[in-house]
């Protein structure tokens, strides 16, 4: 049988997105982000570890979102000490005098991105002046894991609420690679759920995603394929329309840790 070139592209385009082996190791490939309510918790950087496929993948945590904090970088070093990777972070306030490799190398060297919380405006408005935005989308599509929780979760979606005005929540655009509206801290901050029907029953924000803190759902291909939590307290939802009304349908959700091991 003689293959077409448009055929050879359309194999290309399908084999590119599968799992490369490398080394008895499954590489991940295909564009994937973890999105979690706001715990950047230990099991979850674990769990995320696991998916890249590699047996010390490399991890980088951007605290862009609250501001390069020094005890939020500690922190990050600290869950990571005993995990099977290795953890880097990505600082933006730096000077081209002692920093040489670009944000873009950086980051593209990665197995797996993990953006922390803190004022979601600022850090978008940081990330396109610095063309971070457009190299993240890149890592999407290379199939660098892409993950994070509270600012960092709404930055993957379309739109959402943020605390980061005075006054009130207001909405914020993320980078829009999940084609869907998103809300964090589901539960645990009040005005965040009944602000966040309102605005999907009234069609301002598309359907999208919530998710309780300790709470997360993966995606592929911008597609929710799975939701996981820290304890079976913690929930996240599909919130859309139906008769006129914002309904929230839950997502099956695996708890991969119990209560007593993340006391320890």
């Amino acid at each position: 049988m003689r293959l077409t070139s448009s055929s050879l592209i359309a194999l290309l385009f399908f084999f590119s997105f599968l799992p490369v082996t490398l080394q008895g190791q499954t590489v991940n490939k295909t564009p994937t982000i973890v999105a979690t309510g706001g715990s950047l918790a230990k099991p979850f950087i674990d769990y995320i570890a696991k998916m890249t496929g590699k047996e010390r993948p490399k991890i980088c945590y951007v605290p862009t979102a609250s501001a390069d904090n020094p005890y939020g970088i500690i922190h990050w070093y600290e869950r990571c000490h005993d995990l099977p990777a290795e953890p880097y972070v990505l600082k933006v306030w730096i000077s081209s005098y002692s920093t040489k490799t670009s944000f873009a190398d950086f980051l593209l060297g990665m197995d797996a991105i993990v953006v922390g919380g803190g004022n979601t405006l600022n850090m978008m408005a940081i990330w396109h002046a610095q063309g971070i935005d457009t190299v993240l989308a890149e890592a999407y599509r290379r199939g660098i894991i892409l993950a994070g929780g509270s600012a960092g979760s709404l930055c993957w979606f379309e739109e959402g609420t943020t605390d980061s005005r005075p006054g009130h929540l207001t909405t914020v655009r993320g980078l829009g690679l999940l084609p869907y509206s998103h809300s964090p801290h589901y539960h645990s901050e009040g005005p965040r759920r009944p602000l966040y029907m309102k605005k999907v029953a009234s069609g301002e924000y598309k359907p999208g995603y919530a998710m309780d803190d300790g709470a997360a759902i993966i995606f592929r291909n911008g597609k929710a394929v799975k939701a996981i939590a820290l304890s079976d307290k913690y929930k996240a939802w599909f919130v859309t329309v139906r008769d006129g009304k914002a309904v929230e349908e839950p997502v099956e959700t695996e708890v991969i840790v119990d209560d007593e091991e993340m006391k320890r």
